[in-house]
């Protein structure tokens, strides 16, 4: 099967976690894509249901959409202390 992809958005959503090393081929993040589709489907129902039990469930539709690195670079904090300390 072959699969054109027309819009450069959508190209670098592919490239990235490519590069990142995250998978190895289309293939694999076109599974994981697909998978993880269906499994968002289900807590979806279940809120339907009712209001999430916990917060794992919650958070499950959001879980898995940016890697480490990125959770590190968008959500790092500044570690300076604001001022310097002179102690003399």
């Amino acid at each position: 099967m072959t699969i054109e992809i027309t819009k450069p958005e959508t190209e670098a959503l592919i490239e990235r976690p490519l590069r990142s090393g995250r998978f190895h081929d289309v293939d694999e993040l076109i599974k994981k894509a697909l998978g993880s589709l269906d499994e968002q489907q289900t807590p979806a129902q279940d809120a339907s249901q009712g209001e999430p039990k916990s917060l794992f469930e919650l958070f499950a539709p959001v879980r898995g959409l940016l890697t480490d690195d990125e959770i590190d670079r968008l959500f790092s904090r500044n570690r300076s202390t604001g001022r310097p300390v002179d102690f003399s």
